[in-house]
């Protein structure tokens, strides 16, 4: 979508996708390695009873599912922001996670460009808020 094509106050809905436990310890031996994110038995001990995403992956897997609605397209140059992002509530393996993306600010550029901001809003398969954060990108008018 062009720039002009956002509203403020304009949802999206993306898909769900569901989180396994290989998914969760891939990603965190390459980017989180972190005991909670591969140490079952330490994990098990310690508040969160048991292995969970990093939310650093959460983060991603908000973007992924936002970005696979197809409303970018080819019309976003760049991300220019992210910011007040919020890790609410663990993610644990089998939770299946979608995102309602919401328009909260528009800027125009005088470069045939603009500033499009969304607040991502994840929520687990028993409707419990998990992530939260604002993003910022230049759009193609």
């Amino acid at each position: 979508m062009r720039y002009h094509e956002f509203y403020i106050g304009q949802l999206f809905r993306t898909k769900s996708l569901t989180l396994t436990k290989e998914d969760i310890t891939r990603f965190a031996t390459e980017f989180d390695p972190q005991y909670m994110h591969l140490d079952e038995d330490k994990a098990t001990q310690g508040r969160f009873n048991g292995i969970i995403a990093s939310g650093i992956q959460t983060l991603a897997i908000s973007f992924k599912l936002w970005v696979e609605t197809g409303s970018y397209s080819d019309d976003v140059i760049a991300g220019t922001a992210m910011n007040n992002i919020r890790f609410i509530k663990p993610v644990y393996p089998g939770d299946e996670l979608h995102t309602i993306v919401e328009v909260t600010a528009l800027r125009e550029k005088l470069n045939e460009t603009g500033i499009v901001t969304v607040m991502l809003t994840t929520f687990n398969d028993k409707d419990k808020k998990v992530f939260e954060g604002e993003l910022s990108v230049l759009v193609n008018k």
